[in-house]
């Protein structure tokens, strides 16, 4: 077996950029070892949309990234996402329970990590599709992410697969890790199952970045609770969890929100797993201009509460509670010309009606009367004096019924109207491992690091708790990606 410095388990974003950075810095033999053969390859960020939410105070920041012409610089309302605003909307949707030390390398680091990548030949672009708007004849980005990788997470996973190929890192498939070999001190290796038969492969450091467990409906059920086995899963069907069994195995500390999880609105018939042809055709982004509506035909949360990259990953949960584990969201004409384009496409349960006693109808395990109801108190509450602003929180909103919407509260009233079936699709879990957040290495039960052991990514634990902003996951695999790879490469060519 070739010798090799650092071996990499997982072949996401994360994993791409651990182990290309213990490569550009150190010179470290690395190899990496996917669970999944090539067409499958690369993790959850293969169905990442490829938004990525870092900390920039100007288009100035935003042009270290992109080719943006001089009219747009000019022409456009870019947003803000200064250090300040970050740490507020991480802090502000996680329940001020992010980690501290992870969530300030995080922030503070988020923008060199943006253009690392670009220099690694990951290729962005601006945003427009699904974070901005044109107001008043003017383009105006709202939700602090104004740039994207081009290609998404499929684009962003092959841009860094060429960077590796390109700088002759090793990369293995159909390949699942087993166990970490380990002699009781440090950590010697990994053993894995390829081609049918056990083998070891030996390396002075690993790193571990192959995602959390929710492909695994029995460790969801342990950890998330009793019907978690039934969600459909929107990512790779190889996020079993072996990389958390095998850390926890040798004594690493768990770490982190191990009941939460990321869930969103997901089309009610998706396939079980994740699929690549499929691309975004079953995302449900759109909420905040619809009422969700219930098998009792009742609202259940506030859709308006923020923009959708803000509960998106919370919503879903929510959904999931619900009779049957279903909702609908219901629009009307004078917001259908605003949703994302994946609610025209093919993959989608959708039933339209001229009056709205025919869509209660057709929409499948609604209770018709309630859901009436529902319309004519919401219309009822909505107030009259504020206008319609779909680029900012615009204050259109309800009074005296519960639950409120809070902004964008058009009154359902104008025809054709359409209706989603949509349920829970998880995304990722949240418990992770404790790590030396300088390094990446992982510690154990007594807060000691396991020598030669490191991870980064979904298996980082403490980050995230209850909810999620939009675009930070595939901003923190990058991060403590570069992290744990630089420390590990380092420290296997010291060994």
């Amino acid at each position: 077996m070739q010798p090799f410095d650092v071996i990499v388990v997982g072949k996401g974003n994360a994993a791409l950029c651990a182990a290309l950075a213990a490569k550009d810095d150190t010179g470290a033999r690395v190899v990496m070892l996917e669970a999944a053969p090539v067409d499958e390859s690369g993790g959850n960020s293969r169905f990442a949309g490829g938004m990525m939410r870092f900390a920039f105070n100007s288009v100035e920041d935003l042009k270290l990234l992109a080719d943006i012409p001089d009219d747009e610089v000019k022409n456009t309302d870019w947003d803000t996402n200064t250090t300040s605003e970050f740490y507020d909307d991480l802090y502000r949707v996680t329940g001020f329970r992010s980690d501290p030390q992870l969530s300030e390398i995080m922030i503070t680091k988020s923008l060199e990590a943006m253009v690392w990548l670009r220099s690694q030949g990951v290729r962005f672009v601006p945003n427009y599709r699904a974070a901005s708007s044109v107001v008043e004849g003017r383009r105006r980005f709202f939700g602090r992410m104004p740039i994207e990788v081009s290609g998404g997470g499929p684009g962003l996973v092959q841009y860094l697969n060429n960077a590796a190929v390109r700088k002759g890192i090793e990369i293995i498939y159909e390949t699942r890790a087993l166990s970490l070999l380990y002699d009781g001190e440090r950590v010697l290796g990994v053993k894995a199952k390829h081609g049918g038969k056990v083998v070891a492969y030996r390396a002075p450091a690993v790193i571990l970045a192959c995602g959390g467990f929710e492909a695994n409906p029995e460790w969801r059920t342990r950890y998330l609770g009793a019907g978690w086995e039934l969600a459909k899963v929107r990512g790779t069907r190889f996020n079993m969890g072996e990389g958390l069994k095998m850390a926890l195995d040798i004594g690493a500390c768990p770490y982190g929100n191990w009941s939460g999880r990321h869930s969103t609105s997901w089309e009610r018939y998706a396939p079980e797993f994740g699929d690549l042809a499929m691309d975004h055709a079953c995302h449900r982004h759109s909420y905040p201009l619809s009422l969700m509506i219930n098998a009792h035909g009742k609202r259940f949360v506030d859709e308006g509460a923020e923009f959708y990259g803000y509960t998106y990953a919370k919503y879903g949960e929510e959904v999931f509670k619900q009779p049957e584990q279903f909702a609908w969201q219901v629009f009307d004409a004078k917001v259908t010309h605003l949703l994302r384009p994946e609610y025209h496409g093919k993959v989608v349960t959708r039933v339209t009606a001229n009056t709205l006693e025919e869509l209660a109808g057709k929409m499948e395990g609604v209770n018709a009367e309630g859901f009436l109801k529902t319309v004519h108190d919401f219309n009822a509450a909505v107030r009259k004096d504020v206008p319609f602003n779909p680029a900012i929180k615009d204050g259109l909103c309800t009074v005296g019924i519960d639950p409120p919407k809070s902004n964008w509260a058009n009154p359902l009233d104008t025809p054709p109207f359409e209706a989603y079936h949509t349920t829970c699709g998880i995304t990722f879990t949240f418990g992770g491992l404790r790590i030396v957040p300088e390094t990446g290495q992982v510690l154990d039960v007594n807060m000691h690091p396991i020598p030669g052991l490191y991870t980064a990514g979904e298996m980082v634990g403490g980050l995230f708790y209850f909810n999620y902003p939009l675009g930070s996951g595939l901003v923190s695999g990058t991060v403590f990606g570069r992290i744990a790879g630089a420390a590990a490469g380092a420290a296997a060519r010291a060994a």
